[in-house]
């Protein structure tokens, strides 16, 4: 069961995170053929000897893609998947920790349900940093047809879960540039094209979400972004104009919240719901 594994990684990364990241791919129950990591641009030498480490003891496990300068998430995913030797590619964020089983339970699946194009799963959201040791599940639902109605409203994915196919990506027109929705547009697109994505019942990735996530989730420039990809949506009919304009108002007003009170909305009303 041939399968890569595509990580990008930029120069403000916590080097001790992408060690754990890291590890749990190597560890897992199912290993992949390959992981492709690109290199966003000029990293820490801290981050560099953490990716030193793995690649002199994995030597032909590991495929380096640097890039010159930083070009931002979607563009390196775009040549990330372009980069990958293998048709079934699963996401993995540099930050965050994948269930030991992880691919033993996407990877059979992928090959069992050749209909299926995109399969994530459940993550479990954790603060590494709260005295509480704060952890909220993120359910998204499980079948195609309850995938393409909640995908009007909110991302179906967890982006860190993903396995897709990369003919199916490729379709798509791959990963694009646009800060901070660079997955949910990508679905979008699948989505149109008729391909079929599905969502597991597993919490398979652990996912670190402190007070900082919340406060980049906030202010006029995310607001601007997500009008932005709204804007796409409509010119794709992928959203009704009153979709949009409900989309729009929504968001605002959790955008211009205070932090604290973004956090509250999210984790009280947004993680558990599916609706």
């Amino acid at each position: 069961m041939d399968f890569s594994v595509l990580i990008s990684v930029y120069h403000k990364e916590n080097p001790d995170f992408l060690n754990a990241s890291i590890n749990s791919v190597i560890t897992q129950t199912l290993k992949p053929k390959e992981i492709v990591i690109v290199k966003d641009g000029p990293l820490t030498k801290e981050l560099d000897h953490v990716i030193a480490d793995f690649t002199n003891s994995y030597p032909h496990l590991f495929k380096l893609i640097p890039l010159e300068k930083n070009r931002g998430l979607g563009t390196a995913l775009q040549i990330g998947v372009e980069n990958c030797s293998h048709d079934l590619i699963a996401r993995m964020d540099s930050d965050d920790i994948s269930h030991p089983k992880r691919f033993e339970k996407q990877i059979p699946y992928m090959y069992s349900n050749p209909e299926i194009d995109v399969l994530g799963s459940w993550i479990l959201e954790f603060d590494d940093h709260s005295n509480r040791e704060e952890q909220y599940i993120r359910k998204v639902p499980l079948q195609t047809k309850d995938i393409v109605l909640y995908s009007k409203k909110r991302n179906p994915l967890n982006h860190m879960t993903v396995v897709f196919r990369k003919t199916t990506v490729l379709k798509a027109g791959n990963y694009q540039p646009l800060l901070w929705n660079e997955d949910y547009y990508l679905w979008g697109r699948i989505i149109s094209q008729g391909s079929k994505i599905q969502n597991l019942e597993d919490i398979l990735v652990y996912v670190r979400a402190g007070d900082e996530l919340f406060r980049r989730r906030g202010g006029l420039n995310y607001i601007k972004n997500e009008f932005i990809l709204q804007r796409e949506f409509l010119k794709m009919n992928f959203i009704s104009p009153m979709q949009f304009c409900f989309n729009m108002v929504r968001r605002a007003i959790v955008r211009v919240t205070p932090t604290f009170i973004r956090k509250i909305i999210y984790r009280k009303f947004l993680r558990d719901s599916i609706l």
